[in-house]
């Protein structure tokens, strides 16, 4: 039976933001390609448009702590501790900067998640 696109649809949604950066990776070494969005927007449209790029920055820490660690650990592919490093330093901590806005806010829905507060710039 052959793989249909829903299948690997469904299959790229229950991997982790670092197993989807390790596959991309392989797919670019085994084909010799490079895996980049194109992008053309007209100038004048660019400084009404809503950002291209933003960061995920954290306001507020909260009382999950572990859980945060362990969330900012899987978003960043840091260690354990960088993760934890990153987290005890001072507020605003920026997690990611130039992210797409609509993984920004899938990044930002899972720090909320683990309790903390945070802003998209």
């Amino acid at each position: 039976m052959a793989i249909t696109k829903d299948d690997i649809i469904k299959a790229l949604e229950e991997m982790k933001l670092t197993e989807l950066n390790d596959l991309v990776k392989a797919i670019e070494d085994h084909f010799g390609v490079v895996a980049a969005a194109a992008v053309a927007a007209p100038a004048a449209a660019a400084g009404n448009a809503a950002p291209s790029e933003v960061s995920v920055v954290i306001t507020a820490i909260g009382d999950q702590k572990v859980n945060l660690i362990k969330a900012v650990k899987e978003l960043t592919g840091l260690g354990l501790m960088d993760a934890k490093k990153m987290v005890d330093g001072a507020v605003p901590i920026t997690i990611k900067e130039n992210v797409k806005p609509e993984d920004a806010e899938a990044m930002k829905d899972a720090l909320v998640a683990a309790g903390a507060a945070v802003t998209l710039k």
